[in-house]
């Protein structure tokens, strides 16, 4: 069985286009890292609205019921519960940030990168 190695295929080169999207000055693993974060926040964030309104219709239809009402609460205490958890991954981040690449917000640069446009400053 013969390995490849990346001398075998060449040079990859990036694809038309790809350079008029700047990253902001970060590059390679930080950015990858910083679009799953990110991606991740965004998800949790919109779960928890969505079950703390699915929790308020169950709380509200409840009409007394202790086994439902206490269901709602159990909802609305875990949707929290998870955004809290979703948050924690900032911290997370940051100490992942400083002990592998020396800079706390190398994961957490934060920016929408679109074509011919300069990022923006952080603040």
């Amino acid at each position: 069985m013969k390995r490849f190695l990346a001398v075998d295929f060449g040079t990859v080169e990036p694809p038309p286009g790809a350079e008029n999207f700047g990253a902001g000055g970060v590059e390679g693993v930080p950015a990858l890292l910083n679009v799953i974060f990110k991606s991740l926040i965004y998800v949790a964030a919109i779960m928890t609205v969505i079950n703390l309104i699915m929790a308020g219709y169950w709380f509200i239809s409840a009409s007394g019921d202790p086994k439902r009402v206490h269901d709602a609460w159990a909802k609305i205490w875990q949707s929290i519960l998870g955004l809290a958890v979703a948050a924690g991954a900032f911290v997370i981040a940051g100490v992942a940030g400083q002990i592998i690449f020396g800079d706390p917000d190398a994961i957490l640069q934060f920016g929408i990168f679109t074509p011919g446009a300069a990022p923006a400053p952080a603040p």
